[in-house]
């Protein structure tokens, strides 16, 4: 019969294995686990992190504006296109030709507001 193991001893483990410099599936192999085991417990315990943090963290500022939550994602269908529309009143219009990383930076500045 197999026992459910407490997050915070996954915890744990996931420190050791930070500290043993092993690769995940050596480190999985020492533990008796699944290697996607392994990797499950880090991802889920760094977004618990993640999103505990973002939670205490008072909101960001991108100079003297806070980033307003995404309100409406449109696409114009006669010239291609895209308008978001924020909560606050503005809008950011995406040309049909944008550079799709610059973009993605964009929207990580905005996400983490």
């Amino acid at each position: 019969m197999q026992t459910r193991t407490s997050a915070e001893e996954w915890e744990k483990r996931l420190e050791r294995w930070r500290e043993s410099g092993l690769s995940a599936e050596q480190f999985a192999a020492e533990l008796g686990v699944n290697v996607g085991t392994l990797r499950f417990w880090r991802y889920k315990l760094n977004k618990v992190k993640r999103e505990r943090t973002r939670a205490e963290q008072p909101s960001r500022k991108m100079g003297a504006l806070t980033a307003p939550p995404l309100v409406e994602v449109r696409s114009d269908v006669a010239d291609g296109r895209f308008e978001l529309e924020l909560g606050n009143g503005r809008r950011i219009r995406v040309p049909e030709s944008f550079d799709p990383k610059a973009l993605e930076r964009l929207l990580a500045v905005l996400d983490r507001g």
